[in-house]
């Protein structure tokens, strides 16, 4: 890995990952972030990265699937084993960035940068919205600024 390879911009974060939950829409940024921050460290650099984004990974879907537990979120199930599996990639690839093989950053970082949106979108949307429901009585709603579009279901502004 040369630190040229890892200077990406064209991830961005944008209202469209919100949820409406602002707890959740603010560990979903951190997490984006940091998923950037991968992408963008040198070879000093990765490693670091790499634990810092395995923790916050893990305090991450531990805080949703506590969520899901005490509001008994019918998708529990599901949700929780989308994210075992990315916090085993998570910790595989840190694993093999300790013992000095950094090949597979890349591909982790870009695939966990397509991942997130769809699983944001549908996974932690359907969480955001049923606690909302049980809380408040009604959907969140996302006011998503720069975003051209429609008014589309549930109060969500695209």
């Amino acid at each position: 890995m040369t630190p040229a390879m890892f200077r990406f911009n064209f991830a961005a974060w944008n209202d469209n990952m919100l949820v409406g939950y602002t707890p959740m829409d603010e560990v979903h940024k951190v997490f984006f972030d940091q998923i950037c921050a991968v992408l963008n460290a040198d070879d000093a650099e990765v490693l670091a990265a790499m634990i810092v984004l395995q923790a916050h990974t893990r305090m991450h879907f531990e805080m949703e699937e506590r969520w899901m537990a005490e509001t008994g979120f019918p998708a529990r199930g599901c949700h929780a084993d989308e994210h075992a599996a990315v916090l085993a990639s998570v910790t595989g690839v840190c694993e093999q960035v300790a013992c000095g093989e950094t090949g597979a950053v890349r591909s982790l970082a870009e695939a966990l940068l397509e991942w997130f949106p769809a699983h944001a979108d549908h996974m932690d949307s359907a969480l955001a919205h049923w606690m909302c429901k049980l809380r408040h009585g009604g959907a969140p709603l996302v006011l998503r600024r720069g975003v051209a579009g429609h008014v589309a279901a549930a109060g969500t502004i695209h």
